[in-house]
């Protein structure tokens, strides 16, 4: 089994009142993390 961690939930400052992060901060911090994937859940749009 691979050694890896993929966050399914993750919300941008695309949701409304829901989400602050910015898609590109959150893309490099996972990309720093060694993280293979990313899931962007936004919603509302």
């Amino acid at each position: 089994m691979p050694d890896s961690f993929t966050h399914l939930h993750t919300h941008t400052e695309f949701s409304m009142l829901d989400g602050a992060s910015r898609i590109g901060e959150v893309v490099r911090a996972a990309a720093a993390d060694g993280q293979p994937a990313l899931g962007i859940t936004d919603h509302g749009n």
